[in-house]
């Protein structure tokens, strides 16, 4: 059986939990993501662990977001840690998603559009021009241009994007709550079915699974409702 199309965000308060849950869920998804918490207090370490024995593929979610030449260092550094997926911040500019596509030639640069956790009210005091979803798609387009080959906007926005870049790109959605689980900090948010539904290529679920009693089980209702949705 394919695993499913999710990146579960293993933001586990050690490395030991983070190993756990990513062995628990494997056998049911694609991807296991890293946070800038877990790998800040663990290192390269947290890559091994959470991949083990099954190869499953890493999303080292780091959010780059510096001038070119710092971000390139970066990305040359945890290039070599071979992880599928890395984060830039989209905000960053063309120079600097460049920069991180140069530096990380086996490694898929996923741009960051606007933070799920921001509203319309947020963007318009930090100096975004809005609404969420032109923002979405400037920075979408901007992104594409400089090389990165996936994204990473909200649900709410994701198919909006997908007629922005076409079909060759990944798009990446945070923010995915299956029916009747909590929003948390998340603001523009949709269900599973809904997301892929819409255009997405993966989604980011974490509390939803890893917050669950059994987060292999829990995972694996969310892969089976995507087999029966699609």
């Amino acid at each position: 059986m394919t695993p499913a199309p999710i990146a579960v965000a293993l933001d586990a308060p050690d490395l030991e939990t983070a190993a756990r849950w990513a062995a628990l869920v494997t056998p049911h998804v694609s991807t296991v993501k890293v946070g800038l918490e877990l790998y800040l207090r663990y290192g390269p370490d947290v890559i091994a662990s959470v991949r083990g024995a099954s190869g499953v593929r890493v999303f080292l979610d780091l959010k780059l977001h510096d001038i070119p030449n710092t971000v390139a260092g970066a990305a040359r550094a945890v290039a070599r840690l071979r992880p599928s997926i890395l984060t830039v911040h989209a905000a960053g500019g063309p120079a600097m998603i460049k920069a991180a596509v140069e530096s990380a030639p086996h490694t898929q640069i996923a741009a960051v559009t606007i933070l799920t956790s921001l509203t319309e009210s947020d963007l318009e005091r930090i100096g975004v021009a809005g609404p969420a979803d032109d923002a979405v798609r400037r920075l979408a387009a901007l992104s594409v241009e400089a090389g990165a080959t996936a994204l990473v906007c909200s649900p709410n926005e994701v198919s909006a994007v997908r007629a922005e870049v076409g079909g060759e790109i990944t798009l990446i959605t945070p923010g995915v709550r299956p029916t009747g689980a909590a929003t948390q900090d998340q603001k523009r948010v949709a269900t599973p079915e809904q997301a892929l539904a819409d255009g997405a290529d993966l989604l980011v679920i974490g509390r939803p699974i890893t917050g669950s009693p059994d987060p292999g089980a829990a995972a694996a209702a969310i892969a089976a409702s995507l087999r029966r949705a699609s």
